[in-house]
């Protein structure tokens, strides 16, 4: 899948790294290539660190990006005391540092206002930078590792402790996720960021503090999806998809919610999420869901009775009932994000697209603001 923004620096494309060349002294005492794949074996792990400092899968591309070109044009200067791997987390952590200076934090619709009801006015969206946002798993995921350590990485990247890390001042943030999620000691995080063992352990506390008053946390990992879980969501994909309210019932938790970035408007309880269904949201009727997974969770790309993409919905289980339905609907950029066609007309895999499922001329030119090219008043009424 190719990724937007993310090109890596390699032998023959100089561009890609600000035109720095082996004759400028980058990658001196390192053939180009070789370089090149000793910096993007580590891409996939600073994409996931870069994502929990920035909550935006977006931001986080730009900001590994960014560490790629500066350690490919300070490489001369890498005296080898730290790994390569600290000596990229100390880059990546830099960038994101000057990227989080005076920017307001991201956060979820539930974070910013109390719940709505069904007859509250949507209201106009909201900036890009107001809102916490999905990535794909395996943007930020190992694919292969110690089954531990992946699912602390699967529970650190989960929505709800995205936004409580938000919370956090910079420095304590990357304190935190140095120490507690990458399990980084005390005396080299205070190395990367040039500060003492005290300070760091001071920070690490205050951020714990921080995290226990938000009432979220990455202690304790999920278990991977059972089969009742699997039965879970094949049943909600089926009751969605014949738009049967009743099936939904039964599938809901009683305080369940629904969220709608980039609108503030977010839903609790069962019964509104059914009545906002049948109501503002009954153009859902007749959708597709296309299987993805997002922050360490089963997701889905919504697409409409007419083929038009809708959201990509981010799915919560507890307890055998669904309790979150979290629904981004920045549909142009998240799409591609997640390797999924801007037009429905077939079959979908995940992740990929089988052949005749895009539509011909219905992906949008690069560029395309959000709304460009929709029907008239296809966003009048915002749905999961």
């Amino acid at each position: 899948m190719k990724r937007s923004s993310t090109k890596r620096p390699s032998t023959g494309d100089t561009a890609a790294v600000g035109g720095t060349t082996a004759a400028d002294g980058a990658g001196r005492g390192a053939p180009q290539g070789e370089l090149a794949d000793r910096l993007e074996a580590h891409r996939t792990e600073l994409t996931g660190y870069c994502y929990r400092m920035l909550g935006s899968a977006f931001e986080a591309e730009d900001a590994v990006q960014e560490t790629m070109v500066r350690a490919w044009r300070s490489y001369d200067r890498f005296e080898g005391r730290a790994s390569l791997r600290s000596w990229l987390y100390r880059i990546a952590t830099n960038v994101c540092l000057d990227l989080l200076k005076g920017s307001r934090r991201r956060a979820r619709p539930m974070d910013l206002t109390s719940p709505s009801s069904v007859d509250t006015p949507v209201g106009t969206g909201l900036p890009e930078a107001t809102w916490i946002g999905p990535v794909p798993d395996e943007r930020v995921l190992a694919s292969a590792g110690d089954p531990a350590e992946t699912a602390v990485a699967r529970e650190s990247i989960r929505l709800a402790f995205i936004a409580a890390l938000q919370r956090l001042a910079p420095r304590q943030r990357a304190v935190l996720i140095l120490r507690e999620v990458l399990s980084w000691s005390a005396s080299e995080v205070a190395e990367l960021l040039d500060s003492s063992v005290a300070s760091v352990n001071s920070a690490l506390q205050r951020a714990r503090a921080t995290l226990a008053a938000s009432g979220d946390t990455a202690d304790e990992p999920p278990r991977p999806l059972d089969d009742a879980q699997q039965v879970l969501l094949q049943r909600y994909v089926d009751a969605f998809e014949r738009f049967d309210m009743d099936a939904l019932t039964a599938l809901l938790h009683e305080d369940s919610t629904l969220s709608m970035p980039p609108y503030e408007l977010w839903l609790r309880g069962r019964d509104d999420i059914l009545k906002w269904l049948l109501g503002p949201g009954c153009g859902c009727e007749g959708s597709h869901l296309v299987p993805v997974t997002a922050n360490g969770r089963p997701a889905f790309g919504q697409y409409r009775a007419d083929g038009e993409p809708w959201a990509i919905q981010v799915i919560e289980t507890a307890d055998g009932r669904i309790t979150a339905l979290q629904s981004f609907l920045d549909t142009e950029r998240l799409f591609p994000l997640f390797g999924l066609p801007l037009r429905y007309g077939g079959q979908v895999t995940e992740g990929a697209v089988t052949e005749g499922a895009v539509t011909e001329g219905a992906v949008a030119s690069p560029g395309a603001s959000p709304g460009e090219g929709r029907p008239a008043g296809s966003r009048s009424a915002p749905s999961p």
